[in-house]
């Protein structure tokens, strides 16, 4: 049977298309061209500047699933995730893959959660049928991460404190609001269009089940070496010396830590640190050799980061070129009238059509915003934007990208749904609570 394209085929010809046709009216052939070849230039930057912390955090989830800590995960969340996602096995080390990707992106880790992500991909194409094509399990993951489940936009508020806004975490439950219905509709339509493309995987779930069966059979449990008494002993203290170090720090706090600049940047330049010598003490106390098995884990950062090279060029050029033809700016003209009748100005539209093409771009308009009016309703509605939604696009190139999968299926239009219903969420619930 002859397969359709998928959408992110007609979704990427339209923008380069349209970008051209736009240029064409607007002269601006020249910005377009050197557009295509600067965004060319800027996702093979970015490809490299990921093998640095893809190797680090590769390497760290490679400790920690052999001390054991992925089964232990998996085992408490069993109930709800083997709902999510029923295709994949719960003892199965993509169940607890995915859920250190979703906690990292709750506390807003962003650097440790993109190599989780990339992680917990690689273990689902493990269970494929069908290289090269997304399964239902890959398609609801990633509509899950593009809805953005932040509980702790921590970036956002940082911004907002700095520019002397005079509540910076008032955005804190809009934002949480807002990704909420944008988790729940990307859910929901993912499990929907999974229904009118059954026959697409009629035996696919028991292919799953049968390369799930046969995969303990290949996997070698790692040597463990316990840690001596007096090894143990040494890192309590070390643990106790730290919890002294950050109780020390609060009680000679210079100004109050409710939601400051000075305390959300501790805040959130704290949280990597800790995670990373969490999971390594973990590792060390379960008798893991943690440098011999980190860097083992690491080697995988440069292949991988090499391999997502040509999807990120793809999206990266089109989305550039779009932005230089001047038909994002065309398309924000067209729409405003119907959504400034509903709320939404001008500028959050913008917001709104940018987040999902261009993290940076997105960031630095919200920041813009946000240094001329930071108690506005519009520096409110961008903000909680930003922090309720994510660069769908490019997450969708890197974690495909990372295993080889061309035929994305439902996952695009999935995490578009999120989108909008994110968007549609953020302006409504600012609209109502400032």
């Amino acid at each position: 049977m002859q397969q359709k394209a998928s959408v992110i085929n007609i979704i990427w010809l339209s923008l380069v298309v349209l970008a051209t046709v736009t240029a064409a009216y607007t002269n601006r052939m020249d910005a377009l061209t050197r557009a295509s070849f600067e965004s060319a230039k800027d996702a093979v930057v970015l490809a490299i500047g990921l093998i640095g912390p893809m190797a680090l955090w590769l390497g760290i989830m490679k400790v920690a699933e052999a001390g054991g800590l992925m089964r232990i995960v998996a085992r408490w969340v069993r109930p709800l995730m083997v709902r999510l996602f029923p295709d994949v096995p719960h003892d199965h080390p993509a169940m607890s893959a995915m859920i250190m990707n979703m906690a990292a992106n709750a506390l807003g880790l962003g650097n440790a959660a993109t190599p989780m992500g990339i992680k917990a991909m690689q273990e689902l194409d493990k269970l494929a049928p069908e290289k090269g094509t997304a399964t239902n399990a890959m398609c609801l993951f990633l509509a899950i991460n593009t809805s953005c489940v932040t509980l702790l936009p921590l970036g956002v508020i940082t911004i907002r404190a700095a520019a002397g806004a005079a509540s910076p975490a008032a955005i804190f439950i809009p934002s949480l609001i807002a990704t909420t219905c944008s988790t729940i509709t990307a859910i929901v339509a993912a499990k929907m269009l999974v229904r009118r493309n059954s026959g697409l995987e009629s035996a696919a779930v028991q292919q799953i089940r049968e390369a799930a069966t046969l995969e303990p059979e290949v996997c070698v449990a790692p040597e463990l070496f316990p840690p001596s008494a007096a090894g143990k002993w040494f890192i309590w203290l070390l643990i106790a010396a730290f919890f002294g170090g950050a109780l020390y720090q609060l009680a000679t706090a210079s100004e109050p830590l409710a939601f400051s600049a000075a305390s959300l940047n501790s805040v959130s330049s704290w949280l990597i640190p800790a995670l990373i010598s969490g999971l390594l003490i973990f590792g060390y106390l379960r008798g893991v050799r943690i440098y011999e098995t980190l860097t083992d884990g690491a080697k995988e950062g440069f292949t991988t980061a090499i391999r997502i090279i040509p999807f990120m060029v793809a999206i990266f050029v089109a989305i550039g070129m779009f932005r230089a033809s001047g038909a994002m700016d065309i398309l924000v003209s067209v729409l405003s009238p119907l959504t400034s009748a509903v709320g939404m100005p001008a500028e959050a539209l913008a917001m709104g059509l940018l987040r999902p093409l261009s993290g940076s771009g997105s960031f630095a308009f919200m920041s813009e915003i946000i240094q001329q009016s930071p108690d506005s309703l519009l520096s409110a509605m961008v903000s909680v934007i930003q922090g309720s939604s994510e660069t769908t696009l490019y997450v969708l190139a890197v974690y495909f990208g990372a295993v080889g999968v061309r035929r994305t299926r439902h996952a695009l239009p999935a995490a578009l749904c999120g989108e909008m219903a994110g968007l549609i969420a953020a302006v409504t619930v600012c609209n109502l609570w400032f």
